[in-house]
């Protein structure tokens, strides 16, 4: 009777509402399906996307060269899923009054967020599970990176780092954020 409860509570928590009224049953080690406002990428379509964001932030980077490399890095991207996830949670929920979060959370600024970029491949998966319900939450559109295995390398190349399972781009009015309003108005990339 006892291994009867277990597996109950179990079944119970693998089933997740992503979207008011729907629900959908997952492996607790896998990331739930792409959504309306979740787009991926893999193949050629991917390589197009990386090679127009890697073209987007070098110019971007050459037109602002006050900072360094690093600090320019953390004002247009927020980077890993600690990151991500602090910014997604001090965000406004979707539809929620900005002025009725701001009075809640006055002690820390708002920063935005226009879309996130997320690795499939993550290892362990655990790190990035809860994001793309968070991210749907607060009406950011997350794209997914797949790329047999090596996602989270092809985002760390983007910003000239090893690794990076998922990456949050910052909305600043600059070119790499019309990239992006670009890319989810059309959900193609051109070359």
């Amino acid at each position: 009777m006892r291994d009867k409860r277990r597996k109950s509570s179990a079944a119970a928590a693998v089933t997740v509402t992503v979207k008011a009224g729907t629900s959908s049953r997952f492996l607790p080690s896998a990331l739930p399906p792409p959504g309306e406002s979740q787009l991926c990428y893999e193949g050629e379509s991917l390589i197009r996307l990386l090679t127009s964001f890697k073209r987007e932030i070098e110019s971007a980077r050459d037109s602002d060269p006050i900072f360094p490399q690093k600090f320019w890095i953390k004002q247009q991207f927020a980077v890993g899923a600690n990151e991500v996830t602090r910014i997604l949670e001090r965000m406004p929920p979707h539809g929620e009054d900005i002025k009725h979060h701001s009075a809640k959370h006055s002690s820390t600024s708002c920063i935005n967020l226009q879309a996130i970029m997320l690795a499939i491949d993550c290892n362990p998966r655990l790190l990035a599970k809860h994001l793309p319900v968070l991210a749907s939450s607060r009406g950011v559109p997350v794209i997914f990176i797949k790329d047999r295995k090596e996602g989270s390398l092809r985002l760390g190349e983007l910003l000239k780092l090893k690794t990076a399972i998922v990456i949050g781009i910052k909305a600043n009015g600059n070119t790499i954020n019309r990239l992006v309003d670009e890319l989810l108005a059309s959900n193609t990339i051109e070359s």
